[in-house]
């Protein structure tokens, strides 16, 4: 069951209209890497979960990613003020002024339509955990990218709350990872000696590289 609570998880703003960067940030609302990509994964994956505490994460996290949904949508529609006008969007999706009546859609800065495809989902917790640690990596990539082309500070301030909640998902993720890495396709392979031998396929050999890798881990052949 959900509940819409009617105030954003956190407040957002905008110093002023800037209708191409709204084009940017349409990434984080309908692209690969967005928020409801996240939402819809992680939901998607906590069906068949059987451990409640690490079920009960992922639709905790999954819930918190439809919030942050609704504060990217709610910072595009300040950004792309009120009027349409493609000419003030140079270069990515225009959608937003020749369709949508700048209404936030799932589409991402190109102006493609968010699809099911952006979802993984495998059964295997331990494949689905670092699948979703690689999400949240790359979502702060993208979010990293969003906050270097924009000078407004307080979109700033935005995704800077963005940035630091991706990473309590991502460090969540990980400590649920330790509690299962034993489990699933971790225990299944990975167990010979062909999982321990280090295939040394450059020329010239970078045997420092090499080296390297057998101090780290002394099991590798």
């Amino acid at each position: 069951m959900f509940k819409h609570q009617k105030e954003l998880l956190h407040p957002v703003a905008v110093e002023g209209p800037n209708p191409q960067y709204a084009a940017l940030l349409q990434e984080q609302l309908g692209g690969g890497n967005g928020e409801l990509k996240a939402a819809m994964q992680y939901m998607s994956q906590s069906f068949r979960i059987k451990d409640k505490e690490i079920k009960d994460l992922f639709m905790d996290i999954a819930a918190e990613e439809l919030s942050h949904l609704e504060m990217v949508a709610a910072t595009i529609n300040l950004l792309n003020g009120h009027n349409v006008d493609y000419t003030k969007t140079q270069a990515g999706e225009i959608q937003t002024h020749v369709l949508l009546g700048l209404n936030p859609g799932l589409i991402n800065a190109s102006g493609y339509s968010w699809t099911g495809d952006y979802v993984t989902v495998t059964g295997d917790l331990c494949a689905d955990l670092l699948s979703n640690i690689a999400s949240e990596q790359r979502a702060k990539v993208v979010y990293e990218y969003l906050y270097r082309q924009i000078g407004d500070k307080k979109v700033r301030e935005t995704i800077d709350f963005l940035l630091n909640r991706e990473e309590a998902h991502n460090a969540m993720f990980r400590e649920a990872f330790n509690k299962v890495q034993d489990t699933g396709s971790d225990r299944d392979f990975g167990v010979t000696k062909d999982s321990r031998i280090y295939f040394d396929l450059s020329s010239p050999s970078p045997k420092s590289n090499l080296q390297d890798v057998k101090a780290k881990h002394p099991s590798f052949n």
